[in-house]
């Protein structure tokens, strides 16, 4: 049996073919830059990397590309052989708590629901329905990245608004990165070698979108983005927390249009508004104010989450780094758990080699690192759905 995972973004799609025993990564596809004058396929077999250069102008092209690829390579005839197709889904709002085999009902609430992810489930739906096209008697499987936070409690994730904001247009906080903070929910209390549901841990995935969260007993109960991903943690170039009058001066006495507003949130603040660069690791080689302003302040913001979190757990296990920047930036680590407090004690040495634990036997809470993986934990979501319901 074959099971492919496809996570579609707006402009890349990262495709993996797992083999059902054991989940046995057989290859990995990953197509960036579509839609731009070049781009880029990667092809990652047998450790061996093939990459491939041209000019792919949608996501259309970008799975042709991925399914010549495999048969070239002799490693899968066509989509029709495989047994399943798995879909990131950004947003499932109030519908999905856990993976769903994909309809035409569920297709139609996923398109509702892009108003709250316009980027990311617009582009998580193309893939699906492409899919669906070369694929049409394979099953299709859709895994919402807000599943994981419906176990939240409603004073967790309700807005302090007006009833009615909820009652009748559902504005609450749902949280996202949840197949990124599940994945290293179990990852973790492997290594601790501890009972997963008695787990009480800070998950931090950090990377160009990132977000902390709050989890007691394997559950989680609290989450720093929102309604949409713009809410929380200072990120590439989204905002994070801010006052939401804000919004409202922007527009009444600024003249900017509600498009304008979200196009400066989400696109052009975070890192890229304060020091004109959104990658972390460019920013952290120079040496101006608004460079140092912006790691400060992104610093400072995951600090007061770890701390928020602290206080609603009452008992933390470990805190865990995950994505881009949690895994490989030893600088913000030391940054962010040096002077923390809570007994955290960081061994300086094993952080810089990138190790699992990063705590010294003197900290109280252990330090973890752990490289995340969303495909995986889509492709355990999955089977998990098809073994429930078998086909």
């Amino acid at each position: 049996m074959k099971i492919a995972v496809i996570n579609s973004g707006s402009s890349s799609i990262k495709f993996k073919l797992f083999h059902h025993h054991n989940l046995d990564l057989l290859a990995h596809i990953h197509v960036e830059k579509i839609g731009e004058f070049s781009s880029t396929t990667t092809l990652s077999f047998k450790g061996q990397k093939k990459v491939i250069t041209s000019i792919l102008k949608d996501h259309h092209e970008g799975l042709e590309q991925i399914a010549s690829l495999l048969a070239k390579e002799h490693i899968l005839d066509d989509f029709c052989s495989l047994d399943l197709m798995a879909h990131r889904v950004v947003h499932g709002g109030e519908y999905f708590s856990a993976a769903t085999f994909v309809t035409e009902d569920v297709i139609e609430k996923i398109k509702e629901l892009i108003p709250l992810a316009p980027l990311h489930n617009k582009a998580n739906l193309e893939g699906i329905e492409i899919s669906m096209q070369k694929a049409p008697q394979v099953p299709q499987v859709a895994v919402f990245d807000t599943a994981f936070h419906e176990t939240m409690p409603k004073e967790a994730f309700m807005y302090a608004l007006k009833h009615s904001m909820y009652d009748e247009h559902k504005i609450r906080r749902y949280g996202f990165h949840g197949s990124s903070h599940a994945y290293v929910l179990d990852e973790a209390a492997k290594f601790l070698q501890k009972d997963v549901n008695l787990l009480n841990i800070i998950t931090l995935h950090l990377g160009n979108g990132s977000s902390a969260c709050a989890i007691e007993n394997g559950k989680s109960i609290d989450t720093s983005m929102g309604f949409t991903p713009l809410e929380g943690l200072v990120m590439g170039t989204r905002s994070g927390d801010i006052d939401p009058a804000v919004v409202v001066y922007m527009q009444r006495v600024l003249g900017l249009s509600v498009d304008e507003v979200d196009r400066i949130l989400n696109e052009e603040s975070g890192l890229m508004g304060i020091c004109d660069i959104k990658d972390v690791r460019t920013i952290l080689e120079q040496e101006d104010e608004a460079s140092k302003l912006a790691i400060a302040m992104m610093v400072r913001r995951i600090k007061k989450y770890i701390g928020a979190y602290m206080a609603l757990l009452g008992r933390v296990d470990a805190i865990v780094f995950t994505g881009g920047i949690g895994e490989n930036s030893a600088v913000i680590r030391q940054r962010v758990l040096e002077d923390l407090g809570f007994g955290v004690v960081l061994d300086r040495e094993q952080n810089d080699q990138n190790a699992t634990r990063i705590s010294t036997s003197k900290s109280t809470i252990e330090l973890l690192v752990i490289k995340t993986d969303e495909e995986l934990e889509i492709a355990k979501e999955s089977l998990k759905l098809l073994e429930q319901k078998p086909i």
